[in-house]
């Protein structure tokens, strides 16, 4: 199915906030060869054709492999600087104004970086490209599941520490077979100190992970949750208590969580009634962009300019964003919507008719 030069167009222009992406994945491979030059790390290839046959996974565990090695070579302030301010570009670039962005700090402490010193660069980047740019982004430290005690509560230390700095949450990511029990207490210490809570579960693992990951963590938004739609109850949980799901399809379809496009349940856990966010995950290593995800899902699952106006929205209203600054991208959003919508398929409403049906229903 080829899609509409004017719903591509209205793609491709229309806002968008990204709430599941990781800055590590997301290094150009330019950037990536670069610094590991710089820094003597070893790569198992000198080009980028040869870092694209790199990186198709044979599985997950072949991508946390690939994924510490290139955190690898992020060592100095400035090596973070660079990698912010190029995904700040690409974010710009896609009009996503507005994201939300893990990053695994206690993985960048443990190989020498001084955690102090990435806050305060990382945090000068987003000021300066924030308003060179005109987007806006926030910082998801994670908390690794097959860690110790000790680099959790690093994470932690960093995450209160970086309040100010641009941290609005604290994550769980790794491996979900491993216990979420472990880090209990660094979830209810983050929500009693003002941290919103997200955690990766249910993607390869089953409904089991999502359940763990909802009754310890507290979280406000899943990280994939795909498996859900193996649980009845746990759907209606979900649908119920509207906790979003971030979905990433081609991170699904390339780390075997699903075999194709056509298979994933994203539709499927839309039609239900479960909040659902598209997004990239890690853009560069699985050859796509948040731009392209929208392209993807539009033609796979016959979705219109509508559907794709409400994800993107959704994105928004779910985003760890208040106040002042969540009225302003509010606006943001609707008066682009209302122009790219008259400027490429003759309607300015596709956003309000989203908006009026579900108000109405």
């Amino acid at each position: 199915m080829n899609l509409d030069p004017g719903l591509d167009a209205f793609i491709r222009e229309m806002p968008k906030a990204e709430l599941h992406v990781h800055l590590e994945g997301s290094i150009r491979p330019r950037t990536l060869l670069q610094l590991a030059k710089r820094h003597r790390v070893s790569l198992p290839a000198d080009t980028i054709e040869g870092l694209r046959e790199w990186f198709r996974f044979r599985d997950f565990e072949h991508f946390v492999e690939i994924y510490l090695t290139c955190s690898q070579s992020l060592r100095d302030p400035e090596d973070f600087q660079l990698v912010a301010r190029e995904f700040l570009a690409e974010q710009a670039a896609q009009n996503i104004r507005y994201s939300e962005v893990h990053f695994t700090v206690a993985t960048h402490i443990r190989n020498g970086a001084n955690g102090a010193e990435v806050a305060a660069a990382l945090s000068e980047t987003l000021q300066e490209e924030e308003q060179r740019l005109g987007v806006t982004a926030r910082w998801i430290p994670d908390i690794v599941r097959d860690v110790t005690w000790e680099w959790a509560d690093r994470t932690l230390e960093w995450a209160l520490d970086g309040r100010g700095q641009g941290v609005v949450a604290l994550g769980l990511s790794g491996f979900e077979a491993s216990s979420d029990e472990p880090f209990r207490e660094h979830f209810h210490v983050a929500r009693q100190e003002g941290l919103h809570r997200v955690a990766h579960a249910g993607e390869h693992e089953g409904p089991e992970s999502v359940r763990s990951a909802l009754e310890i963590c507290q979280p406000e938004r899943i990280g994939h949750g795909i498996r859900s739609v193996e649980d009845v109850e746990l759907m209606d949980e979900l649908v119920e208590r509207q906790i979003p799901l971030e979905i990433c399809p081609t991170s699904n379809v390339r780390l075997g969580a699903v075999a194709d496009l056509e298979s994933h349940p994203i539709d499927r856990i839309r039609s239900a009634g479960v909040p659902v966010t598209l997004n990239s995950d890690d853009p560069p290593l699985f050859e796509t962009t948040l731009t392209e995800e929208f392209r993807r899902v539009s033609e796979t699952f016959g979705l219109g300019a509508q559907d794709l106006a409400a994800l993107s929205w959704a994105a928004l209203q779910h985003a760890f964003v208040s106040g002042d600054e969540r009225r302003e991208l509010e606006v943001q959003f609707r008066r682009q919507f209302r122009d790219l919508g008259e400027k490429h398929l003759g309607d300015a409403t596709i956003l309000e008719k989203q908006l009026g049906q579900k108000e109405s229903g």
